[in-house]
């Protein structure tokens, strides 16, 4: 296999959750190599980790977009993630020397007061896999913690979740207090509850009704550096 191609099959196997062959997920690709061999062949083959992770982001891309119109479901976004990984733990010692490097860093969490996190690691398993580094707060985080975080990473994104309507005053207050002490830092905010009328009155930079949108507000809008 010539090595474009085997890092477009590394691509595929990200997009359709493949992981390895011992994976019996998807059916139809039972018994084939996934992502696992299929990076390590790549690397072993002196392939450039740049393009295949590029390889990933889009594979990643596609799985986002399906999930967001509709055509593809959790546990399909879940085996892609996991497939996902399998490449980056083959590529992590290229991160760790400085021969990759991320898009930039997203700070993610769900508000004070919300202990919802299913939406937020969606998110945080999409956004990850399109090249970004990924700041996890977890749940009910509140305003302090987030603005603490945004110190320790200078020219973040910052991400807000909230999936209860009696949470969002609390979403409103951090994007406040965000937006005082730091006007240049993006905020995108998300969640059941939240619309782009409703993002825009806090004053959030952007709303993702999904994590593909989240990907794309990063990629089009956020300042990371």
């Amino acid at each position: 296999m010539e090595n474009l191609e085997l890092i477009e099959k590394i691509g595929y196997c990200v997009a359709r959750g493949k992981v390895n062959t011992a994976s019996p997920f998807p059916k139809d690709l039972i018994g084939e190599e996934g992502t696992d061999e299929l990076t390590k062949k790549a690397l072993d083959a002196s392939c450039e980790p740049e393009l295949i992770l590029k390889a990933c982001n889009e594979g990643m891309q596609i799985i986002g977009e399906k999930f967001g119109r509709g055509e593809a479901f959790v546990p399909e976004l879940l085996m892609s993630a996991k497939a996902m990984n399998a490449v980056m733990a083959h590529l992590k010692p290229f991160f760790k020397a400085g021969t990759v490097k991320k898009k930039g860093k997203f700070v993610l969490g769900t508000v004070a007061g919300d202990l919802h996190d299913i939406g937020k690691n969606l998110v945080s398993m999409i956004v990850e896999g399109n090249g970004w580094e990924v700041i996890d707060l977890g749940v009910d985080v509140n305003t302090a913690k987030f603005i603490a975080k945004i110190k320790e990473n200078p020219g973040c994104t910052v991400g807000l979740s909230a999936l209860l309507t009696t949470t969002m005053a609390n979403m409103f207050k951090t994007v406040e207090e965000i937006k005082a002490q730091f006007p240049e830092i993006k905020v995108i905010v998300g969640g059941a509850p939240l619309s782009m009328d409703a993002a825009k009155k806090m004053g959030a930079d952007g709303y993702a009704p999904n994590p593909q949108g989240a990907v794309e507000f990063l990629n089009t809008t956020a300042i990371n550096v």
